[in-house]
């Protein structure tokens, strides 16, 4: 069993953006144990240490991530395809936008606008003549609160795993978790 050094869980701690207090008010130990431990200067008991590690894990499970929150089936189209057949997936999906994804890679998106907005007799050009540019791109460990950053901004965040799409999150499912 590897036990983490005190680096390891002032890393974790701050990753999961929790305070000091907040990690011994967890754990059942005072702050300056905590500040102490991570500084190295002392060296807790095993069950002191598996307090604080239990109290860790309980933060991340409180973590919503992306993927957790995911669709892993995206309808998208390619950059090839005709804008009248990403009409119609948009409509047969119910969807105002689409990724453009090549050989699994966001490139662009389209939306019910941009074929608005590029005029009549565009439903025999290719996508890429009317498409905008890509959703963002998101790890599967991305938290809620970068989620809803980004979500701001953009219709949707697509999630990439190993520079591959593997899912897509939109406001629709965000506001579906916190209600």
């Amino acid at each position: 069993m590897r036990l983490p050094t005190p680096k390891d869980l002032r890393e974790r701690r701050t990753s999961l953006e929790l305070t000091q207090s907040e990690l011994a008010e967890r754990a059942g130990v005072s702050q300056p144990l905590i500040a102490r431990i991570e500084g190295g200067d002392v060296d807790p008991r095993l069950s002191t240490l598996r307090r604080i590690v239990e109290a860790l894990d309980e933060a991340e499970g409180d973590v919503v991530r992306a993927k957790t929150l995911m669709h892993e089936d995206v309808i998208s189209v390619a950059p090839d395809d005709a804008v009248s057949d990403a009409v119609q997936k948009m409509q047969d999906a119910g969807y105002s936008q689409l990724p453009v994804i090549t050989n699994g890679v966001p490139v662009g998106s389209i939306s019910d606008s941009d074929v608005v907005h590029a005029g009549e007799d565009v439903g025999d050009h290719p996508v890429r003549d009317v498409m905008s540019e890509s959703f963002p791109t998101v790890s599967e460990d991305a938290t809620l609160e970068e989620i809803s950053s980004l979500l701001d901004h953009y219709k949707a965040v697509m999630v990439t795993h190993d520079g591959e799409t593997v899912g897509i999150i939109t406001q629709a499912d965000v506001a579906a978790r916190l209600s």
